[in-house]
């Protein structure tokens, strides 16, 4: 009983972060959130059972679209966080396709493998929204800097 309340725990940390990185993020961090959003929301509303084929496999299709919807990111904003939530998104992908294929019933170490990489894909969306904030805190300075030397220059001529 304590996995499904931890379940229900880490879901409230996936959309909390994930609103986080709508309202803060850039365009790359947007996107990947809802892409994260997404998966959440079919495996929210497919829930396969043990046995239900149709339902894994739909849900492998769509870790498959988030998994290109992050390479698509890491190729046109080559950024680190990018790469790691691709990786992570990979690695759940791999970890549906390994139980799908060997017909294996979810057990906890499925558990932890799933809950892991979810939980690494949030952390690195996440750090790529934190990592936006700074940037814009860093060209709001520089262009802060830069209209004060503006000013300077234009009074003193």
């Amino acid at each position: 009983m304590s996995g499904h309340y931890l379940y229900q725990a880490l879901r409230v940390v996936v959309w909390l972060a994930m609103a986080f990185a709508l309202w803060k993020g850039d365009r790359a961090v947007r996107v990947a959130a809802v892409a994260v959003l997404l998966v959440d929301v079919a495996t929210f509303l497919i829930r396969p059972q043990n046995g239900d084929i149709s339902g894994e496999t739909i849900l492998l299709a769509v870790d498959f679209a988030c998994a290109v919807v992050l390479l698509v990111l890491a190729v046109r904003f080559a950024n680190l966080w990018i790469g790691a939530a691709m990786l992570f998104q990979a690695a759940q992908f791999s970890l549906h396709a390994f139980y799908l294929v060997m017909e294996r019933a979810h057990d906890p170490l499925h558990a932890w493998i799933n809950n892991l990489d979810l939980l690494g894909i949030v952390i690195s969306v996440v750090a790529g929204t934190v990592l936006a904030v700074r940037r814009r805190v860093i060209l709001a300075r520089e262009d802060a800097e830069r209209e004060a030397r503006r000013q300077k220059l234009s009074q003193g001529a």
